[in-house]
């Protein structure tokens, strides 16, 4: 990073940082067009702006200022330098207004990619537990919805959330209850705010009153997720299965075995049945391809990076419950194992597939199931052993 030097700097114009909007003192010398703020700080920091003739601040949670520029590097800063070029810069002169109005399209463009962009890498780093670099692309996502969106708009929701749900990773529960108030403050203003959103902001207050351990309010409003997400998606979508999973875990932790049982099932089921139909929808489109170009076609979840970390943490976390009861209900032990084995083998992870085939087939064997039970398993590590015999090209 290069240093600023404030009388360099025209006058009226002010350098923030990217973190944490305090004065910056240092420019990313890859893209020159982003600034960081150089001193140790901590606490919170605010984003601010004005609509309809009145203040709006959102409080953002903050890291040591001495790896700002780190932090967000590591986050999603690398991945995206170089496009904040034509956002952070000014627009070329344009010799028509048809070409100006044509560059202003391409600019909401970008930053309508970024917005999506930096809001699938901070998911994905939720779901893999990496709740502190998930907090610096959500800030990005949250002001490219803000530019594009304005400060009031429901579109700016499910950033709130994000930086909620990472707050809470974190153990900021205060911080955490700052932007759901927001997020909720949002959704009450607004008359068009769709079933998705609602259930979003349910499954975010159900993970808040978790941590807060009031488990009825907490049930309440997974209840109220499942509801909405059914509404949007239907009952047996994989984007409704993270409330039932969630309310499973409450269950789970409050000993009501047979509820958390019944809903582990439920949640297993539903990504079972997506993977297998997305498997059985690849392998016709495979043997069409074999025949028109005479190669091999590559297997695909269907999943953003975001989905397959939660699928991976969703169904991890399944297995590892159902292990420790593996004695008195192996088969529900191997199903796991086996849609475990199927996600990963849609995700071209060979090894990790052939882990879960092989723990499934060990499982089988030690408890002595039934032959056919046994023989589907086998089918599952001899199609791995094929693919790797015969790799995609």
């Amino acid at each position: 990073m290069d240093i600023i030097y404030p009388l360099a700097v025209p006058k009226g114009r002010r350098l923030c940082c990217e973190v944490c909007e305090a004065p910056a003192e240092r420019v990313c010398t890859a893209c020159t067009v982003t600034y960081y703020w150089a001193r140790p700080v901590g606490g919170a920091a605010r984003i601010s702006g004005q609509t309809k003739g009145k203040d709006t601040e959102v409080h953002v949670f903050v890291v040591s200022g001495v790896v700002h520029q780190r932090a967000d590097w590591n986050s999603i800063h690398e991945k995206i330098c170089q496009l904040l070029i034509p956002l952070r810069t000014s627009m070329p002169f344009y010799n028509s207004e048809e070409e100006r109005r044509h560059g202003l399209q391409q600019l909401q463009q970008r930053q309508k990619h970024l917005i999506e962009f930096c809001y699938t890498v901070a998911q994905k780093y939720i779901f893999e537990g990496k709740h502190a670099a998930a907090v610096p692309a959500a800030l990005h996502s949250l002001r490219f919805r803000m530019n594009v969106h304005g400060l009031s708009s429901v579109e700016l929701v499910p950033a709130y959330l994000l930086l909620a749900e990472a707050s809470l990773g974190l153990g900021h529960i205060v911080q955490a209850e700052e932007y759901l108030s927001q997020a909720q403050w949002t959704v009450l203003k607004s008359t068009d705010c769709c079933s998705a959103t609602h259930s979003l902001l349910h499954r975010n207050l159900g993970l808040l009153y978790i941590a807060k351990e009031n488990y009825e309010e907490a049930r309440y409003h997974l209840a109220n997720d499942i509801y909405f997400a059914s509404c949007a998606f239907g009952t047996e979508d994989i984007r409704t299965s993270g409330g039932y999973f969630h309310l499973a875990n409450i269950f789970y932790g409050l000993k009501k075995l047979d509820l958390a049982d019944t809903l582990y099932t439920k949640v297993s089921e539903i990504w079972s049945k997506y993977l297998n139909d997305r498997y059985q929808v690849l392998s016709r489109v495979r043997i069409q391809q074999i025949d028109l170009l005479g190669k091999r076609f590559e297997t695909d979840t269907g999943l953003d990076e975001a989905q397959e970390a939660e699928a991976i943490q969703i169904l991890t976390s399944i297995w590892n419950i159902r292990e420790s009861t593996s004695d008195t209900a192996p088969q529900k032990t191997i199903f796991v194992l086996k849609t475990l084995f199927m996600l990963y083998y849609l995700m071209m992870n060979s090894s990790k597939a052939r882990e879960y085939a092989t723990r499934a087939s060990s499982l089988a064997k030690e408890q002595h199931l039934s032959v056919h039970e046994q023989d589907s398993i086998e089918e599952l590590l001899s199609l791995i052993s094929a693919e790797e015999a015969h790799p995609s090209t």
